[in-house]
């Protein structure tokens, strides 16, 4: 199992300046560690994931301060942009990084959101599947035709040039099985939140039936899912520390995606209590069924049933409005659970512990 950081804020009373910091703190204290990757999202005028209108500019500030990590958008909502804007920001993160950039691709569902390029919200599934190849051609150095002025088609070569030959891309998580299965046909790989572990298993296996039947390797595909992670030696101190915070976590989301049906015409009536109550109950099976929250042995248990499900690797979603000291302090705990599962791939040494950021993580 690779192990990786995904970070989608839900409380921005912190200074924003703060906030970054404490991003580039967990990169750097993961970097050295082993992790594999760090995710940062795109959103845009909400509270929910505010803090990263852009993940292109944080992930060039990631590629100079880490050296390993492969440095990742999760995601790009690609109905928001030209292709040619997305080939040449992240063409020039790879360069700083030198060839670690790895973008996730999705079509956005807020309509609030589509301020940027209104008239692709009713095509926009079909926009981003359509331009995934666009991308890869693009990234590869091909020369690439788009509409320009006075109706003529405008030839495109994208510079810089990336380092990396091909540009690594996965497809955001969502509850359609057509989608894994699209995924699985256009060789993508694939970026996914839980929501029951029967369906997970049964999107896997059809995410590999469809590479195979589309000529694709079945297993070079990478599933990866996230995951709300705490962990900690005494659960009833983990549940006491957490419980707050995720379940503010989940009434924040509930609060956009109720701003998106307004937005949309489909708004459902919820009053406060009914959603304090809601968000209380999803916390609570979050904590027991969905998360890496809690003890060693009950996070690594969690680990190993992803495993069994066909997942490559687990985005640790550590911010989620917890005291960034609090988030830093746990995260050797996290490295020891990291250490239990080694990486898939081989040749990779495992660094060493020591490094000069130990006297900040194990005061």
């Amino acid at each position: 199992m690779e192990f990786s950081v995904y970070f989608f804020s839900a409380n921005d009373r912190h200074d924003f300046g703060d906030r970054y910091r404490f991003v580039l703190d967990v990169a750097r204290f993961i970097d050295r560690r082993g992790f594999t990757a760090i995710w940062t999202p795109e959103r845009h005028f909400q509270e929910f994931g505010g803090s990263f209108p852009n993940p292109a500019v944080l992930s060039a500030a990631l590629a100079v301060a880490t050296e390993r990590l492969s440095i990742r958008a999760g995601s790009v909502v690609l109905p928001h942009h030209h292709p040619v804007r997305v080939a040449e920001e992240w063409a020039l993160v790879d360069q700083l990084s030198r060839g670690r950039v790895g973008v996730c691709v999705a079509t956005g569902w807020h309509q609030g959101d589509f301020v940027f390029y209104p008239d692709n919200y009713p095509t926009r599934r079909e926009y981003t599947l359509g331009h995934v190849d666009t991308l890869r051609a693009l990234w590869r150095g091909e020369t690439v035709s788009f509409p320009g002025p006075d109706g003529r088609e405008l030839p495109v070569r994208t510079y810089p040039r990336p380092h990396q030959p091909e540009l690594p891309l996965w497809l955001v998580h969502t509850s359609n099985p057509r989608t894994w299965r699209e995924a699985g046909a256009r060789g993508l790989n694939v970026l996914s939140l839980l929501t029951s572990w029967e369906k997970l298993a049964e999107d896997v296996a059809g995410y590999r039936k469809a590479r195979e039947a589309a000529g694709h390797d079945p297993a070079a595909g990478v599933v990866t899912v996230g995951m709300h992670t705490y962990v900690g030696v005494d659960e009833d101190q983990v549940w006491e520390t957490v419980r707050g915070p995720v379940k503010n976590y989940l009434a924040s989301f509930m609060t956009q995606q109720r701003a998106g049906e307004r937005a949309g015409g489909t708004a459902r009536g919820t009053d406060a209590v009914e959603q304090d109550r809601l968000a209380e109950l999803m916390a609570e099976d979050y904590y027991r069924r969905r998360s890496l929250l809690g003890t060693p042995d009950k996070c690594a248990a969690t680990v190993e049933r992803l495993r069994d499900c066909g997942v490559d690797e687990v985005a640790c979603l550590v911010d989620f409005g917890l005291p960034f000291d609090t988030v830093l302090a746990a995260l050797p705990a996290l490295d020891d659970l990291r250490r239990r599962f080694p990486p898939a791939r081989q040749g990779r040494p495992e660094p060493a512990t020591a490094d000069p950021l130990n006297w900040y993580y194990d005061r």
